[in-house]
């Protein structure tokens, strides 16, 4: 896991709102981080991740999807099922997906990347 790039999609507490409060996206970043994963996140509701409490990610940015942003990470995180993600294609253009929230179940093509959980 270390030395590993992941891309967590959705830091937001549930889909297509931009509140952030009590988020289990925040816990994953910290052990994610803390392991030594380079992570960087996207969040269409959260473009920023103010300074919380039990959290500082304030230096963080969401980063722009693109088939080949996608690419380059060696895992893609779904942790928020946000409906203005376009499953197919992030499935299509990652290496693998792990997906928390079940947001890939009509995804059909590369089911073989995509590790649910």
């Amino acid at each position: 896991m270390k030395g590993s790039r992941v891309l967590l999609l959705g830091v937001a507490y549930k889909k297509d709102v931009e509140d952030l409060r009590e988020s289990p996206s925040l816990k994953l970043m910290q052990l994610l981080i803390e392991r030594g994963v380079a992570l960087d996140y996207n969040d269409p509701y959260c473009p920023e991740i103010p300074r919380m409490r039990h959290y500082d990610y304030s230096h963080m940015r969401s980063v722009p999807l693109s088939p080949e942003t996608i690419a380059s990470y060696d895992c893609v995180l779904i942790a928020t099922d946000h409906g203005a993600y376009d499953y197919p294609a992030i499935v299509e253009s990652a290496q693998l997906v792990v997906d928390t929230r079940n947001a890939t179940k009509n995804v059909t093509a590369h089911r073989e990347k995509i590790i649910r959980c």
